[in-house]
């Protein structure tokens, strides 16, 4: 591709995930937004500042169409992320894959394996990795300040309701995708994906895992899981846990991890991992951070960081060939994989 050339956009799904990649694509110089997919009816999807892409109804109308685009952008359902993946790689685009890749890591190993035959990139969307304090501690450790690794703790704890999951009325049962086992997967899939990469990113991979689940608060809204307790040890040393849940009432409490090394401690929390509240180590002095940006705001409840402008120009980046994928496809396997073994873990017991 011409360095002058713009890069044509296809978004597949038109939620507020799917709006979010539009208005990042509209607001990039370099790309242009040339499509919108959804099954819903244009005037129920609120998209009136993108009319002059072209509105499909089902992504295989999308595929089969005369119209020239360069990346599908994937932000539908989780249990379509696979299917919508390999679809949009037979049609010999790139892709843009919200989080999870799939559900499954055999998944996720079916869209990597069509992407190297096609030759074509697969772009992971986990934009935690693009706040300050998180480039903060990655920055840190890559540079062994801290020294060994002793303890890490990640807490995340958020309200997710029936403001989010809007249960049926008679039955009690969920009535869109959120909550159900076949297109959410479960708590960590959905709300919780992005701290386990951020953990990986960190740290590396995990051993020994011993997770006990809980539903407390979801019984006839969801098909999972609203808490749990996780441990398990680090391949490259140390010990973590994972805490987390979606029973907190009301609103969200924090989303927090805490180092113990051999240098010093550190805890980055707030409610998105989005300021250094703790920092003592040895012979070091903490920087002053650039400022992190909200959360992504979805009116009763809030989600991560709204960072998607930086995946948007990594991916111009990459496919104009002046730089290297933030998050890889094989980096978003390991986290649907580290999930399954959670998850794997528990139901074993």
């Amino acid at each position: 591709m011409t360095q002058n050339k713009k890069i044509r956009f296809a978004v597949v799904g038109c939620g507020h995930i799917g709006k979010r990649h539009a208005s990042m694509i509209q607001g990039n110089q370099d790309c242009e937004l040339v499509a919108l997919c959804d099954v819903k009816p244009k005037a129920d999807l609120g998209i009136e500042a993108y009319s002059e892409a072209a509105l499909f109804s089902s992504i295989d109308n999308l595929i089969q169409s005369n119209l020239e685009f360069d990346v599908i952008s994937i932000a539908t359902p989780n249990g379509f992320h696979e299917e919508h993946a390999i679809k949009a790689l037979d049609r010999n685009c790139h892709i843009v894959v919200e989080k999870p890749m799939a559900l499954t890591k055999a998944g996720c190993e079916r869209v990597i394996f069509k992407a190297l035959h096609k030759h074509k990139q697969v772009f992971c969307v986990m934009q935690n990795r693009y706040s300050p304090p998180s480039e903060w501690l990655k920055g840190i450790l890559d540079q062994g300040i801290l020294g060994k690794i002793f303890m890490v703790q990640i807490n995340c704890y958020w309200n997710r309701d029936d403001r989010y999951y809007k249960p049926d009325p008679l039955t009690g049962k969920p009535s869109t995708w959120h909550g159900t086992k076949a297109l959410d997967g479960g708590t960590l899939f959905t709300q919780f994906s992005h701290f386990i990469d951020l953990m990986y990113w960190y740290f590396g991979d995990i051993t020994n895992i011993n997770a006990r689940l809980n539903d407390f608060n979801h019984k006839n809204s969801t098909d999972f899981e609203d808490s749990g307790f996780v441990n398990f040890d680090f391949v490259d040393g140390g010990m973590g846990s994972l805490n987390y849940s979606t029973a907190v009432w009301n609103k969200n409490l924090e989303s927090s991890i805490t180092v113990l090394a051999e240098n010093g401690s550190l805890k980055v929390g707030g409610q998105y991992m989005n300021e250094v509240e703790y920092c003592h180590i040895k012979d070091y002095e903490m920087p002053v951070l650039k400022e992190s940006n909200p959360p992504n705001d979805y009116g009763p409840y809030k989600g991560s960081a709204a960072n998607h402008h930086y995946i948007y120009e990594n991916i111009v980046n990459v496919i104009k060939g002046n730089g290297n994928i933030t998050t890889n496809a094989l980096e978003g396997l390991k986290v649907v994989e580290i999930i399954e073994r959670i998850y794997a873990s528990s139901s074993s017991k």
